[in-house]
């Protein structure tokens, strides 16, 4: 048979339009890290300025109220990445697409409008805000992942997927900056106070976490238009809606494709694919032929989100560590020193995992930069743990301890965190792809509920007795069962996940 429209896409050089849908898809995952780690900063200001108990130290939201915070995102996520990958498929990847940023957009603004200025009314209307930011960032996930996938070529499809989850680095870097001038603005403009224990904060600290919350949406509303703007995805034209002729039409709006190949493909005929076995989603014939691939990549993802959310915990650890204790400084110092705390760590740790990733996952394959990355975790969780004692001590996490925990982050994004992402992007049929990468997903985010708010309760109960500047024994009981978590990873992927998925195209996976 002459070359089809599809090898013809699969053989497009890399181009202009590829690194445009890179930051066009991947603005919802920046949205979603500059809202996750904007929430650590914005955390301790509405502590300060709601809870401050009559001892005169600065308040702290209490754990229940944090949980609740961090659960109503993450429940939220679930519920979009399972309605939207639904209806991914049976609506249209671009028809969708505009209306999760749109939600993503709104409810990332309405957080900074929580309603009321009393404790209970700000957690409730946060809550509930941050609740419609997870069901538009659920979405987002495989939508963004699929239309990267079906216009990629196959040589560096990998590698332009894990492009749109890079963006997430530049998220949580974005956020940090952003938190780090409105915090420095706020203070030259109204300093919180002479005396550097300050427990009641000026009333304009309660606008600072508002406008911290409100500028995330910026970049998105930038790219709306662009995202309106993007033609359906040619493989979901061609092979869903049968409609090959618009495919491509609507290719070369955005691509250059050899006219040679597509002259041939016009000429003889070939762009006719043959029609696929139209079995549902929930029958017998599904599960045979893609069942396995669906639990592989479900199963690696929910046991990543839980290692991945569960070490984030210990951040709040480091950063009494490292950082003034909070009755040291005003209320803008100790968030400015957060955020400059993710700065760094997103330089040195996390942009350059993904990197790491871009740069081989496609000539050393998902399935091994998976293991890699999960059997380095683990390897470095359980230095963490032999090391445990020594290292914190003395009201302080050593440096050390520091290292080993950014090379935690590296590898996570260097591997499973990026290809967990990448591989529910090419292994199944385009009629069930979003659908499949949605319920990929919201197994993760099961995952991430578990390590974020089932650990949470368990980091606070293992504090030290006589010091609650560091985690207690309770802690490194939770880092000996995530170690033994990512050595189960590493089993799972070399066991259950495909091969190979590089340069191999999308249709091998249409029957």
């Amino acid at each position: 048979m002459a070359i089809s429209f599809m090898t013809a896409l699969d053989k497009a050089a890399l181009q202009l339009y590829h690194y445009v849908a890179i930051v066009i898809a991947g603005m919802g995952l920046f949205t979603d890290a500059y809202s996750l780690f904007s929430i650590v900063p914005v955390t301790y200001l509405i502590g300060r300025i709601y809870y401050n108990p009559d001892d005169g130290k600065p308040g702290t939201v209490p754990i229940a109220l944090r949980a609740a915070v961090v659960a109503s995102a993450l429940a939220g996520t679930v519920i979009g990445q399972l309605l939207f990958g639904f209806l991914g498929d049976r609506l249209g990847r671009k028809k969708v697409f505009g209306t999760t940023l749109l939600i993503i957009v709104l409810s990332s603004f309405n957080c900074g409008f929580s309603i009321g200025r009393t404790a209970n009314y700000v957690i409730v209307s946060l809550c509930f805000f941050r609740f419609f930011l997870g069901v538009g960032i659920g979405g987002d996930y495989p939508l963004s992942a699929i239309i990267m996938s079906e216009f990629a070529n196959t040589e560096r499809r990998g590698a332009l997927v894990a492009g749109v989850f890079s963006m997430q680095g530049f998220g949580i870097l974005f956020s940090a900056l952003v938190t780090m001038i409105i915090c420095h603005v706020f203070e030259v403009v109204q300093p919180s106070g002479k005396d550097p224990i300050f427990p009641h904060p000026p009333p304009s600290a309660d606008l600072a976490w508002r406008l911290i919350l409100m500028i995330g949406t910026i970049p998105a509303v930038l790219t709306f238009y662009s995202r309106m703007a993007m033609p359906e995805t040619p493989r979901y034209t061609a092979l869903v809606e049968g409609d090959m002729e618009r495919a491509i039409v609507e290719a070369r709006r955005v691509l250059e494709i050899d006219n040679d190949l597509l002259s041939d493909v016009e000429d003889h005929g070939a762009n006719m694919m043959p029609p696929p076995d139209q079995y549902s989603f929930f029958s017998k014939k599904f599960f045979k032929r893609h069942g396995s691939d669906l639990a592989a990549c479900a199963i690696s993802w929910f046991l990543l989100d839980v290692v991945f959310y569960s070490t984030t915990l210990f951040q709040s650890w480091i950063y009494k560590s490292v950082l003034k204790p909070p009755e040291h400084v005003n209320v803008f110092t100790e968030a400015f020193n957060l955020a400059k705390f993710q700065a760094v760590f997103s330089i040195a740790a996390i942009i350059p995992g993904y990197f790491a990733a871009i740069m081989t996952i496609d000539r050393v394959g998902r399935r091994e930069i998976q293991m890699i990355g999960f059997l380095i975790m683990a390897i470095v969780l359980f230095c963490m743990v032999l090391s445990y004692n020594a290292m914190v001590e003395n009201n302080r996490i050593h440096f050390p301890y520091l290292i080993m925990y950014a090379l935690i982050f590296f590898f996570a994004n260097f591997g499973p965190n990026t290809t967990t992402f990448v591989l529910p992007a090419e292994l199944f049929p385009a009629r069930f792809r979003t659908t499949c990468h949605g319920i990929a997903g919201a197994a993760g985010k099961v995952g991430a509920i578990i390590g974020s708010i089932g650990l949470l309760w368990s980091s606070e109960t293992g504090l030290d007795d006589q010091n609650d500047r560091v985690p207690g024994s309770g802690m490194k009981y939770i880092l000996i069962g995530l170690t033994a978590i990512c050595f189960v990873g590493v089993v799972h992927t070399f066991s259950f996940t495909p091969r190979s998925t590089v340069a191999v195209p999308l249709e091998e996976h249409e029957d």
